[in-house]
């Protein structure tokens, strides 16, 4: 007979390995993370003026970015400085996430999984970047010219960081469409030709999206859907390369799961 105790203690001790591991990894990542504030605190002034320059530079002479808080001018380069530590540490954190995960995959989604996992590090970064260089210097231009000739533009530090802080956000998520289109057709949720259909779904649902994630203004939301769509597009076509791929691969795949 089964000693039905001793099953239930073989079955908790893998459940309290895995917990012991994500706990190491959790830890892991926010000491990176710490360590990266560090480092990055000294210099938080210098970063809050690097991140407003696309604004500062389109002020009226004699204006300038205003705190109409006391505490302000200590807390926005603070925050700001935590949120760049996070997003430099992403490629820690996804790897540590990555690790984790990786002892329970077949050898063939790992090596799906590898490549997918850096593209979606450096199309993040892409959309802070499409964000910083692009988006900015329209949206900044056009919203410092449309004021009225008595009133002065000067933002407060803490409102403008929140402003760009979702703007990185909603674009850095934005341009991780190609791979979230990559993994319905890889798991078999969605097919190239079913996407396709619904082509005209989606290009009104990326100005949907751009009208939620972005301020009130037709130009950052055309800016966000577009990249949305074309993102969209992209991920079409190397889902297209990603099914002949397999297709043609198929023996060896069922190989490795054997």
């Amino acid at each position: 007979m089964i000693d039905s105790s001793h099953t239930d203690v073989d079955q908790e001790q893998p459940l309290v390995s895995h917990l012991v591991e994500l706990r190491q990894r959790l830890i892991r990542s926010l000491l990176i993370v710490l360590a990266i504030f560090l480092c990055l605190f000294y210099f938080a002034n210098d970063l809050y003026t690097q991140l407003s320059a696309p604004l500062t530079a389109l002020l009226p002479e004699g204006t300038s970015m205003i705190a109409t808080d006391v505490t302000s001018p200590f807390f926005a380069p603070f925050k700001l400085t935590l949120m760049a530590s996070i997003f430099l540490a992403m490629p820690f954190i996804l790897h540590q996430a990555w690790s984790f995960i990786a002892p329970g995959l077949y050898s063939h989604e790992k090596r799906m999984a590898v490549p997918l996992l850096a593209s979606s590090i450096v199309l993040f970064y892409a959309g802070i970047a499409f964000a910083y260089f692009v988006v900015f210097p329209l949206v900044f231009g056009f919203f410092t010219s449309v004021g009225p000739e008595n009133v002065a533009v000067m933002t407060d530090i803490s409102s403008y960081l929140n402003f760009v802080l979702k703007l990185f956000f909603a674009f850095g998520i934005v341009f991780e469409i190609p791979i979230a289109t990559l993994l319905l057709i890889w798991t078999g949720v969605a097919s190239v030709e079913g996407l396709r259909s619904k082509r005209a779904y989606v290009i009104v649902g990326c100005f949907v999206m751009g009208m939620l994630l972005t301020p009130p203004d037709v130009i950052s939301q055309s800016l966000l859907a577009v990249p949305m769509w074309l993102l969209f597009e992209l991920g079409i076509v190397l889902g297209q390369i990603l099914v002949k791929r397999r297709d043609s691969d198929s023996p060896d795949h069922e190989a490795d799961d054997i």
